[in-house]
């Protein structure tokens, strides 16, 4: 027995521990930091990608481009997690939060390369966190100027007045009040149909809804001023069994009986829906011809087959009675946008849903832009929650970072250097917006953070389309309170969490299965 080694683990498990593996982690964290550092600010980058299924998604929006990678680090994994609790939960700073998680991580490995122990590095991190304070700033008339400065970093820069009202009447739209508690429910009733052809300008919010339908009889009205409309959820046709149903027929009477059966039934749905004398319907279900002849004659126009959800934010009926007939909206009408037909219902009084028509020359161009306007929205939606802002451009970065510094003087013993080095890894921000506009980043920023020492000065940042100095206040570059405080807290917490971790013991993957996945993590602590 001597001398032979004991085997703990099963042989194909693969363990790494120790220094090895925090180094391992950070070096991943850092490459995803990379990948997307040229996404920040107005000089942002476009990455393009190939997905598996050979479709191209051209963006510069960070949590697009990390979703599309596939990774197999599991440290990787957590990094790209990171960005996509960020879109949730705020909508926007999906790059700034995964720059600055890469560069707290990349702060922190002088300190493990020193000896220094992990948690020691974590203690002064969370102190570092309790004490970062955004400035905040109150002023309601600032709306148009944030969600500029959101739409200013993507490819819709261009148009971006256009993107702002959009995104502006669409949030005002949606925006409901109830019991003094306000809910802005974008994903629900903001909808975004993207036709391609036309130009972006003619991009518009319709205060109603627009749906990819034609009339179901050519015959029928396309115009329709102060339309009634009755919304269904039941076909217009007969009822057919619903598995292989037999019937057997003895007499030739009765087989036109049945087919009697079948126009009186129709027949009489009909009559109950004329009465309410409605002149547009809305069915999820079909239409059968013999009830659009009946309808025809009536001189009711009739839509089938709608979706479920469209047919909710026209709105929302259950048995028909007089008050269920719609009369909210001012016009109907169906146009011919490229090849195909497109119902509006507009002109509503007082609309609690609306649709963002955009138009444009390419799918992949209406992707981007779909994707930038929800940013903007979400924006919109955090203002209008949360009403506090601060500058942007790297001001508050900087300012924070200067504040973090100054406060590690009054520190003693070891932490203070990790506590510091948080200030320092703050400054990423500033200094990847000089970058990308090709400036000198060493002189830029040594410029700004001297204007930091001096009292006044907060609102100081970078301009992202220069790279020079300038005052945030006078450039209206504002940007929403919950969006920083999300983007430190997480930056910050997911740092700690991959420092934390000093062993990943990786199980053996049994053949034909999906190499993409990445090994399962185990935390020793």
């Amino acid at each position: 027995m001597m001398g032979r080694p004991v085997l703990v683990l099963s042989q194909n498990i693969k363990r790494e521990s120790g220094r090895k593996v925090q180094i391992g982690n950070i070096t991943a964290a850092k490459t995803i930091a990379d990948i997307i550092r040229t996404c920040l600010g107005p000089r942002a980058m476009m990455k393009m990608l190939l997905d598996p299924m050979g479709g191209i998604v051209m963006t510069n929006d960070g949590n697009a481009i990390l979703r599309e990678i596939q990774v197999q680090h599991p440290a990787a994994k957590s990094m790209i997690e990171i960005s996509r609790t960020q879109d949730e939960e705020v909508g926007d700073g999906t790059t700034s939060v995964i720059i600055l998680a890469g560069e707290m991580l990349s702060v922190a490995e002088q300190f493990l390369e020193q000896q220094m122990h992990p948690t020691v590095v974590i203690s002064a991190y969370r102190q570092a966190l309790d004490d970062i304070t955004p400035v905040e700033v109150n002023n309601r008339d600032m709306m148009l100027k944030i969600i500029n400065s959101a739409i200013n970093t993507k490819a819709l820069s261009r148009w971006s007045t256009l993107a702002c009202n959009i995104a502006l009447d669409a949030v005002r739209t949606v925006e409901l009040e109830e019991n003094g508690r306000k809910e802005i429910d974008i994903k629900k009733y903001a909808k975004v149909e993207k036709v391609p052809g036309g130009i972006i300008e003619d991009s518009c919010v319709l205060k109603g809804v627009m749906v990819n339908k034609d009339v179901t009889h050519p015959r029928m009205r396309r115009l329709i001023k102060n339309p009634r409309i009755v919304l269904l959820d039941c076909s217009l046709e007969y009822k057919k069994g619903e598995s292989q149903t037999d019937i057997e027929i003895s007499r030739e009477e009765d087989f036109a009986r049945i087919l009697q059966m079948e126009e009186e039934y129709i027949q009489q749905i009909c009559e109950d829906i004329i009465r309410l004398k409605p002149d547009l319907i809305f069915t999820e279900k079909g239409i059968s011809d013999l009830a659009q002849h009946y309808l025809m004659k009536a001189n009711i126009t009739a839509i089938r087959r709608v979706r479920k959800t469209d047919n909710n934010r026209i709105a929302r009926t259950d048995e028909l009675r007089e008050e269920d007939v719609g009369t909210g909206a001012g016009l109907f009408e169906v146009k011919k946008i490229g090849d195909e037909y497109f119902t509006f219902v507009t002109e509503c009084k007082d609309p609690k849903a609306c649709t963002i028509l955009l138009r444009g020359a390419s799918k992949e161009i209406l992707a981007e832009v779909e994707r930038n306007l929800q940013d903007a929205m979400q924006v919109c939606r955090n203002v209008l929650l949360d009403p506090h802002l601060l500058p942007g451009g790297g001001a508050v970065e900087m300012e924070v970072s200067h504040r973090l510094t100054e406060r590690s003087r009054a520190l003693t013993g070891v932490e203070q250097w990790p506590y510091r080095a948080v200030a320092q890894a703050l400054e990423v921000i500033p200094r990847t917006l000089i970058q990308n506009c090709g400036a000198s980043a060493i002189r830029v920023l040594t410029s700004l953070r001297a204007k930091h020492t001096q009292e006044g000065n907060t609102s100081w940042g970078i301009n992202g389309e220069t790279g020079t100095l300038a005052e945030m206040e006078q450039l209206g570059i504002w940007e929403p309170l919950a969006v920083k405080a999300q983007t430190y807290k997480t930056a910050v917490e997911t740092a700690i969490l991959l420092l934390r971790i000093d062993d990943i013991v990786s199980g053996h993957k049994k053949k034909g299965e999906d190499q993409a996945g990445g090994a399962p993590m185990e935390d020793k602590e």
